[in-house]
């Protein structure tokens, strides 16, 4: 009996050339080194080279529906991803470009929430506090969003919003609070607080992560008792007439002798109170009293 063997392409046994060629792909395309090098080179290409993270598979757009797929079915540290991430990169930043929607750059952050939240909604219940919290977000967010500000998450009483312009944001969020003013849930009335800071944060995905966020965060958290407080890097985007405009005052924020300071804040931080006509009588005015230092 005669057997035939399969005809074999020249290199394919095992010790073939074809054989190391594979192995030599393989070993180039898990190399540390060289993974290293194609990231670095994304951070000069357009777009957002932290693209392919998983922050920022989210959202909607073609790019990113990509980017969700290759996160599934790519090898993981692995050469190829990074290519293949790089090359959704470009689309991204093209698709962008196209829509005429802008990449990083600077940005005013607003943060709000509600003064005595938490104690009051411990009282409440679900049901009532469920309530409040639909019925503010209804008053409270067209207002951002009319101005042409972007949600950019809501966190329980609280949103976080960005506008491409400082004195925009300033009129919408004042245009919030006084919205939240109107709101009145079994005899509860809430008290909006806001803080704003202009700085230029990284974009991943749909949301905005960086040094910037934290200090606008901290910036809300100087309305102790409710009011409005915006950083001097807002208040200098902001001319002079449109302060007039929207008929509100800036006074500067005094560090108190005996309160702690704030972490996560540069130490050269200026902030000021912005103060309406409208506003509550008292909010955050006894923080003035105490001498500065």
């Amino acid at each position: 009996m005669v057997v035939v063997e399969p005809l074999k392409e020249p290199g394919a046994g095992p010790g073939g050339p074809a054989s190391a060629i594979s192995g030599w792909l393989r070993a180039t395309n898990r190399n540390p080194d060289v993974i290293g090098l194609i990231r670095r080179a994304r951070r000069a290409l357009p777009g957002d080279p932290d693209f392919g993270d998983p922050l920022s598979t989210a959202g909607e757009g073609g790019p990113q529906a990509a980017a969700r797929a290759a996160d599934r079915l790519l090898e993981r540290e692995a050469a190829t991803r990074e290519v293949s991430l790089a090359t959704l990169q470009l689309w991204q930043a093209l698709t962008e470009r196209v829509s005429g929607r802008r990449g990083d750059g600077e940005v005013t952050i607003v943060f709000t929430d509600l003064v005595g939240f938490s104690d009051w909604s411990l009282h409440a219940g679900d049901d009532t506090t469920l309530r409040l919290l639909r019925r503010v977000a209804q008053v409270a967010e067209p207002p951002l969003l009319d101005a042409g500000g972007h949600i950019v998450k809501r966190m329980g009483d609280g949103i976080m919003a960005v506008f491409r312009d400082a004195g925009t944001a300033l009129r919408a969020t004042i245009e919030a609070r006084d919205a939240v003013k109107t709101v009145e849930v079994e005899g509860y009335t809430p008290r909006m607080r806001a803080g704003i800071h202009t700085g230029h944060p990284q974009r991943i995905g749909g949301d905005w992560l960086g040094v910037d966020v934290n200090i606008a965060a901290r910036v809300m958290d100087r309305a102790v008792r409710g009011g409005l407080i915006i950083s001097g890097a807002t208040l200098e985007e902001i001319a002079p007439e449109q302060l007039v405009e929207l008929g509100v005052t800036v006074k500067r924020v005094r560090r108190q002798v005996f309160a702690p300071r704030q972490t996560g804040i540069p130490a050269d931080l200026v902030m000021y109170r912005v103060k309406s006509r409208r506003d509550v009588p008292g909010e955050d005015e006894f923080e003035d009293l105490e001498p500065e230092v």
